[in-house]
Formats: structure tokens, sequence, C-alpha cells
């Protein structure tokens, strides 16, 4: 399975009218494959929307892409509204949730991470003897790495009722040997990014 995750920088003012354009062309869009998720940036570079769409292969979504424009469901009418687009195409870790449909809170926290070539597989393995600890104190919603777009990147989706809430749960994880997963010396950890993002009414992840 492949993970696209869309994020596109719109004009300031126009995101509630893109919101409800999503919102409208939602229920036939879905009917051709599922549907991850749908947020609107609050905390990191604003304006932007996200949107996850899983997909089997890379031909499941080039066909449905393709059916979507063909019988004129999709893309919805917001080209006027789009300063910039981004695509990426990636691949869950073994113990990632699949961004299921589900209620965790108002707030998303989405967070990069940009390695050096080759690390992937150990960050992999450091995470995955302390996931569930830390899955435990508060949702994770996917976990997985680039394949096409900006390369060795892992991106990483946390769920918080809120902002307080979310300092005190990743308070209650840094206690030791729970968080963060310690990173072998031979793992470069190159750049950082996080952005906070609240969840259309309408997304299948609220």
């Amino acid at each position: 399975m492949i993970f696209e995750m869309r994020t596109y920088l719109m004009k300031p003012g126009s995101i509630p009218k893109v919101e409800e354009l999503f919102g409208a062309g939602m229920p036939a869009r879905t009917k051709l494959s599922r549907f991850g998720g749908f947020w609107r940036t609050e905390v990191g570079t604003l304006n932007q929307i996200i949107h996850v769409w899983p997909y089997k292969d890379l031909n499941e979504r080039d066909h449905t892409r393709a059916e979507a424009v063909r019988t004129g469901v999709w893309p919805p009418k917001i080209a006027d509204n789009v300063l910039e687009m981004e695509s990426k195409i990636l691949h869950a870790a073994p113990f990632s949730p699949h961004f299921e449909p589900g209620e965790h809170g108002g707030i998303y926290e989405f967070r990069t991470y940009t390695y050096g070539p080759g690390n992937i597989p150990k960050v992999i393995e450091a995470w995955t003897p302390l996931i569930k600890a830390r899955a435990a104190i508060s949702p994770l919603v996917f976990a997985g790495f680039t394949d096409i777009g900006a390369l060795n990147q892992w991106v990483h989706v946390w769920a918080y009722k809120n902002m307080a809430d979310r300092e005190a749960r990743r308070a209650q994880a840094m206690k030791p040997g729970v968080w963060p997963p310690p990173r072998h010396e031979s793992v470069t950890l190159l750049k950082q990014e996080n952005k906070f993002a609240v969840p259309a009414s309408w997304s299948p992840l609220r």
C-alpha cells in the first residue's frame, strides 16, 4: 500500500471556500478510492491544506485519478486559489496505522524528519520496540517514509485533543525509556519540521 500526501499552499483568506469545495466533492470522489483525511494548518506554514489518499499501488493511483478526471467528479475547482502544490508518496512503517478513520481530537501534528541516505531502516529499527508504549500515551495516526518526492524523509502524524493535551502527553512520553527513540551513531538527522493542523468536519480522521 502507498499513501499520497498532498499539500497545497492557498491564497490567504481562501481556506474556508476551498474546504467547502473539497467537502462537496468528497461523496463522489470517495466512490472511486478511500480517502485518508483533510486538514488545514494552524501553526507552521499557514494557509496550507493537507489531504491524504491511500492506494494499493501506483497503478491504482493513476487509474483512479484518471477516472476521477474523466467522469468530472474531481478535482474541485480551486485552481484560482492555489499558489503551490506538493505531493509525496509514502510507505508505512511495519508498525504504523494506515490513516484509519476515527475521532482522536482537534489537533494533528505532522512531523517531518530528513535523514542521511540509507538511514531510514535504522530509524524504523529504533522506533519498533518503543512505539507501542508511545502510542498508548497519544494516538499515532501514521509513520512512514518517502518513496517519491523529497527523499529520505520520515513523516509521522500524531493526534491530540488540543495544544495543552499535546504538552501534557509529550511530557509524559519523555519519561526515561519511553521516548524519544535512541539515535544510532551512524544515523544522521539533517532537518526537523513540524506543523499543527485542524481536520475538516467531514474528514474521516478528525
